[in-house]
């Protein structure tokens, strides 16, 4: 098929007549791609715009953290890299040959002088362009609901902890922040609850890795149900949880703390030590130490620490209880 005859089959050359398809015509080079090949990577300079002949193209852009998410690809009859032409701007992701292709090639020195040197050809073809894009745009919206969606899931990432659900050290630690700055040196009233479980390293030697995740797994989903929607539940490491409440007193946390212990000591758990071993009921107990601001604190630093060492307390005193901070 001669080239023009080719050009007359594509959406974007429908408005042309013979003789301005034989001017874009002259305009495209041929050029083959074996399978793999790369067309153009993300970043390069977008100097050249692409049209499918044969073959399919396929396009991946490399985003956060090296996570690399492959677009829709182009077969025959399409264009693709126009926009990064026209703008003038890098190229926004990788394009590569999935197969044996033949593109056409248009320049950005041909494009402009079509542009310029023909201008009822160029605004032909620039508004056919559009049309295109427009209509391409709308069957990619299912793609750019995946990115909302990608990228909502990325930013729970960042402040969670997977294994708990629960929010995760440097989430609680900046909340805390932002509780203290934000009395703009007052204090506000909120509490902390640090969080223990008893013996939970006799729980990994005796029934292994796989039952302490079980239980930190099982541990967040009993904390959600307890803290509401106003608390801040965070799993700080292994088995070191903390509770932010950021309107309540220290009577209101004592009250939470016990209503966690019994949750937690009502969940039904059961392991092996070991292979053809009937399986074990496990109940679990919590220490908890509980701070609030102003009576136990001023800054961040002095809640932390407070709920900390009231924290040691519980443990000290023989595990399995709510310990109130002394320090004032």
């Amino acid at each position: 098929m001669k080239k023009v005859d080719f050009l007359k089959l594509l959406p974007v050359f429908s408005l042309m007549s013979r003789l301005e398809l034989d001017a874009v015509a002259d305009l495209l080079e041929p050029r083959i791609y074996p399978k793999g090949s790369v067309i153009f990577n993300q970043g390069d300079a977008g100097s050249e715009m692409f049209i499918v002949h044969t073959g399919s193209i396929g396009l991946y852009k490399t985003i956060q953290n090296g996570v690399r998410r492959e677009c829709r690809p182009f077969g025959p009859k399409t264009f693709f890299g126009e926009m990064s032409l026209v703008e003038g701007e890098c190229r926004p992701g990788t394009c590569y040959a999935l197969e044996d292709s033949k593109l056409f090639v248009l320049s950005g020195l041909n494009f402009f002088r079509m542009v310029w040197d023909y201008p009822m050809l160029g605004v032909k073809f620039l508004k056919a362009m559009t049309k295109d894009m427009i209509e391409r745009l709308s069957k990619a919206s299912g793609f750019l609901d995946d990115m909302v969606r990608w990228g909502e899931i990325a930013r729970r990432r960042a402040v969670t902890d997977d294994l708990s659900g629960l929010f995760n050290r440097r989430f609680l630690e900046e909340s805390v922040k932002t509780r203290f700055s934000r009395g703009f040196g007052e204090c506000k009233k909120c509490s902390l609850l640090m969080i223990d479980f008893d013996k939970f390293r006799d729980i990994n030697f005796t029934y292994g890795t796989m039952a302490g995740d079980a239980v930190i797994t099982n541990a967040g989903a009993a904390i959600q149900r307890v803290v509401g929607e106003n608390n801040i539940p965070s799993r700080l490491s292994g088995d070191e949880f903390a509770i932010l409440l950021p309107e309540s007193g220290i009577e209101e946390a004592m009250n939470l703390a016990k209503k966690l212990q019994e949750e937690i000591a009502a969940l039904f758990l059961e392991f092996k030590a070991g292979p053809g071993v009937k399986p074990e009921n496990v109940t679990l107990t919590l220490s908890i130490g509980a701070a609030s601001c102003p009576e136990h604190a001023d800054t961040e630093t002095e809640l932390f620490h407070a709920a900390d060492q009231a924290l040691y307390r519980a443990k000290m005193e023989g595990r399995n209880r709510v310990c109130c901070s002394e320090l004032s």
